[in-house]
């Protein structure tokens, strides 16, 4: 091994430990490893930033625009509103939702996907009287699963088709995953809806459905007691049997910074005294207008009185790249730059006992945020954060819905026939859409993902250095001499299992990077073509079902499905087995040796 080659394992190896500790944003984590790899010379300088200008990052930035693009314009609300029905059974709801999220996820970017149809999940749950949880993972892995199938349906696709690109001299083409990603999106919906539902834990399934919904829609709040209040002198537990007819739990009061829970039954209320409160967002609110208390803070209080235009609540989910996402809403600056406050938060039935200004808000938390009635989308969106609510349908532009539509299938079309490279077509659209008015021009950069376009342009000039020096050859004979005198078939259910296990840990784009320039030597090493061995890994690093840090669309369906860690790989580990299952006999016959 040489000097390089440790160097650049033993950065790739904090790499992926700082990213699966994930106490440091993923984007700053790849720029670090990118500038120590610069500073320790095994990253050419004049190379350390050619990843930012890669058609790959081109094309993942476009995606995300014209994604944003189609649902402004209502396109994907019109499908949904067409496809989505109330009153379904629970495997024919599972089997529409996962079948639109999936045919979805193949053209627009899967977490907008999810982010649309996870409000109307939750509506249907809550209207047929079930959790939420019986139907909410099976939709995330429906539109993990869709992104399979297309070459812009998931960033893994892209990056490695520019690999093949760079190595082959040849870019896989729009569809040509569709062999083998179509197949393991339909065996994988299949099972999600006929099967993989009753894997789900008891806790999920063995409750009856109200107290169920109570539990994940209930949240921590406090409410301050004014000086005038005619509660003062008062027991708080003269409050119980108000608290329970509005569906409100008291569990303890705040006075002078000590927290009293439990014994707090008989003290005497006090002004200025908080009282800290589990409850959902319209039995808070009742509560609260009953007796004339406040929120506790002067935050709060401004807030209520100085929006005469009114005021809304409303419950936002919070996913790993929000704003908000490891700080609290004093740090930034929620009240003075959005008028607006957290008064509750639910994270999985633990309870927060910190002041809720500043608790540190974590992925999957769902936050009940008062707003400006006219400005709950504008602060959701200022925040990061995915409402839960359901959004209207109602397309009131339909004549952009069709442009938006035909200006993206021209564009593929295009790109499919090679009449156009795909980033000049994307680009296009892109282009056509704020011109049009689709995308407004001041909104353009904001609905780019910016992190992970930071940690593609860091990734790939690192993933380049560890194959310009035999890094990735060295791993792939490690894996070829681990396979042994395997089959091929073997072989790749073998590089599947690996990809799928880094996938399920860390980034989907950081795994398809170092993996991708593996399959191609491993190919090589076994005298092959590399076109079923790139195919494996594509549909292998998109295969993130074990945990809710595998893939954001796991994270975002934490806190509203009530989940706990460890229950994804219940329906999770059933369904990367039968992938790797399906997989390998379509891409033998798809992609022969």
């Amino acid at each position: 091994m040489t000097t390089d080659q440790m160097i650049l394992f033993a950065l790739f190896t904090v790499l992926f430990a700082a990213l699966i500790w994930g106490r440091i944003r993923y984007d700053l984590v790849a720029f670090s490893a990118l500038l120590l790899g610069v500073l320790l010379g095994v990253v050419p300088a004049e190379e350390a930033f050619a990843g930012f200008g890669h058609h790959a990052t081109i094309i993942v930035a476009l995606v995300l625009v014209v994604s944003a693009g189609l649902v402004r314009a209502g396109a994907v609300q019109m499908l949904t509103r067409v496809t989505i029905r109330s009153g379904r059974s629970l495997q024919g709801h599972i089997a529409m939702m996962g079948g639109v999220g999936a045919v979805l996820s193949g053209f627009i970017n899967n977490v907008a996907a999810l982010a649309l149809l996870m409000p109307v999940d939750v509506h249907t749950a809550r209207k047929a009287g079930r959790s939420p949880a019986l139907t909410l993972m099976p939709l995330s892995f429906a539109t993990i699963l869709g992104g399979m199938f297309t070459l812009i349906g998931t960033p893994p696709n892209i990056i490695i088709a520019s690999i093949r690109e760079e190595e082959l001299g040849a870019s896989f083409e729009m569809f040509d995953y569709a062999p083998v990603g179509g197949v393991a999106a339909l065996a994988g919906v299949a099972f999600v809806t006929l099967v993989g539902w009753r894997l789900l834990p008891k806790h999920a399934t063995e409750r009856d459905a109200p107290e169920r919904l109570r539990e994940t829609s209930a949240f921590i709040a406090e409410l301050s007691v004014p000086g005038d209040n005619t509660a003062i002198g008062r027991q708080l537990g003269d409050l119980y049997p108000d608290a329970a007819s509005s569906d409100v739990t008291i569990l303890g009061l705040v006075r002078r910074g000590q927290r009293r829970y439990g014994s707090s039954k008989t003290a005497r209320i006090e002004a200025d005294d908080i009282l800290v409160l589990e409850a959902r967002p319209d039995a808070l609110e009742e509560f609260r207008s009953m007796h004339g208390f406040t929120y506790t803070d002067a935050d709060r209080k401004e807030v209520v009185e100085q929006e005469a235009g009114g005021l809304a609540l409303t419950e936002v989910v919070v996913p790993r790249d929000a704003r908000i996402a490891g700080k609290s809403a004093q740090a930034v600056g929620l009240h003075w730059r959005q008028r607006s406050v957290i008064v509750g938060i639910s994270r999985q039935g633990r309870r927060i006992t910190e002041h809720l200004r500043r608790a540190t808000v974590q992925p999957g938390d769902i936050l009940l945020l008062m707003t400006p009635a006219d400005a709950t989308e504008q602060v959701a969106d200022w925040l990061g954060c995915l409402p839960l609510a359901e959004r209207g349908l109602v397309i009131t532009r339909q004549d952009k819905a069709w442009l938006a539509i035909g200006l993206f299938a021209a564009a593929v079309g295009a790109a499919t026939a090679g009449l156009v490279a795909l980033p000049v077509g994307l680009g296009c659209v892109v282009v056509a859409y704020v011109l049009a008015g689709i995308v407004p021009a001041g909104d353009l950069y904001e609905k780019i993902e910016w992190p992970v376009v930071v940690l593609l342009g860091s990734l790939i000039p690192l993933g380049t250095a560890l194959e310009d020096s035999g890094g990735t050859q060295l791993l792939a004979t490690q894996l070829t001499a681990l396979a042994g005198n395997l089959p091929v078939w073997a072989v790749l259910a073998l590089l599947m299992a690996v990809t799928m296990t880094l996938s399920d840990v860390l980034n989907n784009t950081a795994t398809s990077i170092v993996a991708a320039p593996v399959a191609i030597e491993m190919a090589r090493t076994l005298q092959v073509s590399p076109d079923p061995f790139l195919m494996a890994v594509a549909v292998a690093a998109s295969s993130a079902f074990l945990t809710p840090i595998g893939h954001k669309n796991n994270t975002l369906i934490l806190g509203p499905g009530g989940y706990r860690f460890g229950d994804y790989w219940r329906m999770g580990l059933p369904l990367e087995v039968l992938v790797v299952a399906v997989s390998v006999p379509a891409i033998l016959v798809a992609w022969p040796l």
